[in-house]
């Protein structure tokens, strides 16, 4: 794969993880995708990635929470978030800790391809 493009997602939802992976598919880029946070984190190889989108909240570890641990191991990733329920302290909290963006579901293409756009150039 090429790993410039490669985008990871993580969302506990099967159907909007997919769906989320269709559409940055039909944008062009390529997908991997995570049912949690723990899942991606175990994967190891975290700088295959060239962007992450994750859900805000997930059973177990949020996405903010994995946002944190991504940066304590030194990977400074783009990322942002998808929520269908944002809550100010979260949204606040993850953009304080340099996430792109807090986008809400269902997630508009348009929006999409911007952060994408501005996560990849």
């Amino acid at each position: 794969m090429n790993s410039a493009q490669l985008v990871a997602i993580v969302d506990d939802d099967e159907s909007i993880r997919m769906a989320t992976a269709s559409l940055v598919r039909s944008l062009g880029r390529q997908t991997r995708q995570f049912e949690s946070a723990e899942a991606f984190l175990a994967f190891g190889e975290l700088a295959d990635f060239a962007c992450v989108i994750s859900d805000f909240m997930m059973p177990g570890m949020t996405g903010v929470a994995m946002h944190e641990r991504m940066l304590a191991l030194g990977y400074r990733l783009p990322t942002f978030f998808i929520t269908a329920f944002p809550s100010d302290e979260l949204k606040a909290r993850a953009l304080t800790n340099g996430a792109l963006a807090v986008l809400h579901k269902p997630v508009d293409a348009d929006d999409m391809a911007h952060w994408l756009d501005v996560a990849l150039g």
